[in-house]
């Protein structure tokens, strides 16, 4: 399996910590995902895109990438293949317009699914699926789903793309589970730059939005209660999605199998229990 980390904040901030050096960092994951990594972080509302088929931890692009990154906006991701060949095609994060996605997980069946799931992408989409990951077919059965709402590059609330998610979701497993067959693990995290949301689907996912103490409470012109406390008014300052704790000064919390969860641009907390 995978490993993900999405991270919106109201600045531009740097997430070096939660890639390279944090306890359960994206990098120090890589020794058991070594198949490929990505980050995709935004800057003026258009993401900008970095993959490899190399291992993290020892691909100097990697650290130059995480070292750089200073954004309102990133997605990131560590690969354990289980469908597709070891190349960049196949790692994650995918990307279409200002969307991007990254998958935790996997469907078991997929190779005899693959055409099952490609009749639920809009037929304007297929030629993009350019891969052979379950995981970019599942992007592409989401960004169908989400255009029903209106175009992709409108913006989309929060709820919406929370709506879409779980929709998208359900439609693979309709597709793919049953029959014996074991359950697809589907624990996604999509952005466009202004919302992002996060969906546990079987694999474990934390979330944070408030630090013990910030480290930079004397320096920082942002810093308000929902920084140091759990949220009073449903608006956070910053908020981050991750396979683990990433340890350090940010407050974990559990998803439950089923949860979806997200902020828009305005930086409203979204959490929509399992149904």
């Amino acid at each position: 399996m995978c490993r993900v980390f999405g991270f919106r904040s109201v600045i531009p901030s740097q997430v070096h910590r939660s890639l390279l050096d944090g306890d359960n960092a994206l990098g120090r994951q890589s020794g058991q995902h070594p198949d490929g990594w990505g980050v995709a972080f935004y800057v003026d509302g258009a993401p900008h895109l970095t993959k490899s088929a190399e291992r993290a931890l020892g691909d100097q692009l990697f650290h130059r990438v995480s070292g750089v990154v200073a954004s309102e906006t990133v997605v990131a991701h560590v690969r354990k293949a289980t469908h597709g060949a070891l190349n960049v095609l196949n790692c994650h994060p995918f990307q279409y317009g200002r969307w991007v996605f990254a998958h935790n997980g996997d469907i078991p069946r997929f190779p005899d699914r693959r055409e099952a799931l490609l009749a639920e992408v809009a037929p304007r989409l297929r030629r993009y699926v350019l891969g052979d990951t379950d995981s970019e077919v599942v992007f592409f059965v989401f960004l169908s789903v989400l255009s029903g709402h209106g175009p992709l590059d409108r913006r989309h609330g929060v709820e919406t793309v929370a709506s879409a998610v779980r929709e998208a979701l359900a439609k693979v497993r309709r597709i793919c589970d049953g029959d014996g067959a074991p359950p697809s693990l589907l624990t996604v995290v999509v952005s466009d730059g202004d919302t992002l949301v996060a969906a546990h689907g079987g694999k474990e996912l934390y979330w944070s939005t408030y630090k013990q103490r910030c480290a930079e409470r004397e320096a920082c012109p942002h810093l308000a209660p929902a920084c140091e406390a759990p949220p009073a008014t449903g608006f956070v300052n910053h908020f981050l999605v991750s396979s683990e704790p990433l340890g350090g000064e940010n407050v974990w919390l559990p998803l439950a199998p089923g949860d979806v969860i997200g902020v828009d641009a305005r930086m409203r907390l979204h959490l929509a229990r399992a149904e």
